[in-house]
């Protein structure tokens, strides 16, 4: 995904990198498509922070201040999205980590009752909405943050086929 710097000289590729785990954030020359800075977000280890890469090959540019804050707003940005997780107690980032590890951020809905009553042994309620959301995306009742289940028809009203 390319996003554009509105004076049109400079773009943002984003992509996700599976065996890193973590997003990588590209500012690019538009013109002579050269890479100049790398912002890499891992979003799966809270013991890896975020880094900035300049590209060692693309020679000397000089990039306006204003593009660079606008690069590292983006970073910024997929950082307070990508790790919000791991700004909570470190007791919750340790339970995530090791469910996100387990699970690998995904689970089954058939499987999920059997984990929500795991995760409740060791989380206070207070908490469980937090966990639940970092590890797997979903609320306590079992629906996906993002996508939650369409109302279903009640005593027979609804669209009949």
């Amino acid at each position: 995904m390319a996003l554009r710097h509105p004076d049109g000289d400079y773009a943002i590729t984003t992509m996700y990198s599976v065996p890193d785990d973590a997003w990588y954030l590209e500012l690019d020359l538009v013109a002579g498509q050269r890479n100049l800075v790398t912002a890499i977000v891992p979003d799966e280890d809270p013991a890896r922070e975020p880094t900035v890469c300049f590209n060692p090959h693309a020679g000397h540019a000089d990039v306006p201040y204003e593009v660079m804050r606008w690069f590292m707003h983006q970073v910024d940005e997929e950082i307070r999205t990508s790790r919000a997780w791991m700004r909570l107690r470190p007791e919750l980032v340790e339970i995530i980590h090791q469910l996100r590890q387990e699970h690998m951020g995904v689970i089954d809905d058939d499987d999920f009752p059997q984990v929500l009553a795991d995760v409740r042994t060791t989380v206070s309620e207070e908490d469980l909405p937090d966990v639940l959301e970092a590890a797997f995306g979903r609320n306590p009742d079992g629906t996906t943050m993002y996508h939650p289940q369409a109302p279903q028809p009640v005593d027979g009203q609804g669209d009949r086929a």
